[in-house]
């Protein structure tokens, strides 16, 4: 996987104090491109390919540092998996600072898991054939900065954006088909396994 120092990232913009993108306090990252088209989008100007802000990585990583507030960071957009190496990047060297990442994606997480798989089992099989030093396939490439990402988010909300099952009641979603994925858990599972809020249960001592 590249360095923070060698890629840049196409933005739509960021919200360095979001408070929808997920729990708490956030910094929201919106990449700026996204095939899916979905009907309703609250964010139809992200969709175009071209039109962003193009961003060292480096310096949104400095950005989000230097706020001091959050402790969290949401990848939306757009579709940060249309954009996946730099994505990647950036989620894990948020990880390595001990930042909580999530991602919202129009792909379906079972999807996504099987492009990375089938990408890794390549790369597997040019190794074994003596092929590692021949420059991957495009696609390839990308599916394997897929999986990177993948290994970097703690939680995914995944799946297009339904107009017909849109609900005001949900929580850090649009529409009713869309999951909150705890992808550790579904890793160590095998299943996917929904994100649950930490509960606080708080007692009143017995001496109050």
């Amino acid at each position: 996987m590249s360095d923070v120092n060698d890629l840049t990232i196409s933005l739509f913009g960021t919200v360095p104090d979001s408070i929808v993108d997920g729990p708490g306090l956030r910094y929201a990252v919106f990449v700026q491109g996204c095939s899916h088209g979905c009907p309703g989008c609250h964010n139809p100007d992200s969709q175009p390919a071209e039109g962003g802000t193009v961003t060292a990585i480096s310096d949104l990583l400095a950005d989000i540092e230097a706020n001091g507030l959050v402790h969290d960071v949401t990848l939306s957009g757009g579709e940060p998996f249309e954009q996946p190496e730099a994505c990647a990047v950036l989620a894990r060297a948020l990880k390595e600072r001990g930042y909580g990442v999530w991602s919202f994606t129009g792909y379906l997480y079972e999807d996504l898991l099987r492009r990375a798989e089938a990408a890794r089992t390549e790369r597997t099989r040019r190794e074994e054939a003596g092929l590692a030093g021949e420059a991957l396939a495009a696609g390839i490439a990308a599916d394997l900065a897929v999986g990177d990402l993948l290994d970097a988010i703690d939680v995914l909300v995944d799946g297009p954006f339904v107009e017909s099952r849109k609900s005001l009641e949900l929580k850090w979603c649009g529409s009713s088909n869309q999951r909150l994925i705890d992808v550790p858990a579904t890793r160590r599972t095998g299943s996917v396994t929904l994100w649950q809020p930490t509960d606080f249960n708080l007692e009143k001592p017995s001496n109050w």
